[in-house]
């Protein structure tokens, strides 16, 4: 059971964080979710729970470009499953203009094996489904300006928060922006919703975006034309 101390700062952390994320971003809930890999459970208070190798899930929903996840990191799933390209990583970050499973764009904190903050476009023009484009057409995009992230430990407690206006990306991890840079027009010939990714790791966090009354999104799809 967590001691007085502990939930006392997990709450000072928390306070931190909302007196400075933008005021019109609000929780997201499990239902305002399309999950089409893995699965995510509900926790009390607004709190979302991943402890499956492989998660995928965009909000149901048209919003602005914008998304801020305040996650706690327990460690690794346990079991875990390789990329397609084979290789082995634990992240977890967030999805931006995510049209299907050949264009997004990823804001991701990657944990092992290496710590930094990695920001990528998918694009395959004229291909949507994973059948057509496997894991092809990834090109990470420098920063303009960057800083460095922190070392992820288990119980460690951060917030992830990525926005957009026209090409512009800026993430912010605590607060903070630590990339910031122009996507360029590749990231403007797709469009769609906003969503999350993870990959290995435990997680529990919430979730949260701008008001969702803004109309609804794409039917939720899963299979491979979903968003990856």
């Amino acid at each position: 059971m967590p001691s007085r101390n502990s939930i006392f700062v997990t709450l000072l952390f928390v306070l931190s964080l909302s007196a400075n994320s933008p005021a019109n971003l609000i929780p997201v809930s499990r239902d305002n979710l399309c999950i089409t890999e893995g699965s995510i459970e509900e926790l009390p208070g607004h709190r979302l729970s991943v402890a499956v190798p492989k998660m995928r899930a965009y909000l149901n929903a048209s919003t602005p470009q914008q998304i801020e996840v305040r996650f706690s990191y327990l460690g690794s799933t346990g079991k875990e499953a390789p990329l397609g390209s084979g290789e082995i990583r634990r992240q977890f970050g967030l999805k931006l203009r995510a049209q299907d499973a050949c264009n997004l764009v990823y804001a991701m904190w990657r944990i092992e094996p290496a710590s930094k903050l990695v920001v990528s476009i998918k694009s395959n023009p004229g291909q949507h489904t994973s059948a057509e484009c496997a894991n092809r057409g990834y090109r990470n995009i420098g920063p303009r300006r960057s800083r460095p992230v922190p070392l992820l430990q288990p119980g460690a407690m951060h917030d992830l928060r990525a926005q957009m206006s026209g090409d512009e990306l800026t993430v912010y991890v605590d607060n903070t922006p630590v990339w910031e840079g122009s996507l360029g027009p590749e990231a403007l010939s797709f469009d769609g919703p906003v969503g999350i990714r993870s990959d290995n790791a435990h997680v529990e966090f919430e979730l949260l975006a701008p008001n969702m009354n803004q109309g609804r999104g794409p039917a939720c799809r899963t299979g491979g034309d979903a968003p990856e």
